[in-house]
């Protein structure tokens, strides 16, 4: 793809903060249809499961806007 045809805006971090946050600092995700779980998108910490998405969503930016609320209010109610 042509540099020129890319859309520029936000970056990742400034579109999903909470994501980037649990990533970077206690977390892991995982996009895509897995053999554990229906879920298109999970977001996973040491103790396990945190946030388990829909099993399908018409756009990758639903998927990601559902996790970033998702892993928001984990943070949120757990004091991260």
């Amino acid at each position: 793809m042509n540099q020129s045809n890319i859309p520029h805006g936000k970056t990742f971090e400034e579109e999903y903060p909470y994501i980037t946050s649990f990533v970077l600092e206690c977390g892991k995700i995982e996009i895509g249809y897995g053999e554990y779980s229906p879920s298109f998108v999970i977001a996973y910490d040491e103790g396990g499961t945190v946030f388990e998405g829909k099993d399908d969503y018409e756009t990758m930016s639903q998927a990601f806007a559902d996790l970033e609320k998702g892993i928001k209010q984990f943070i949120e109610e757990n004091g991260i």
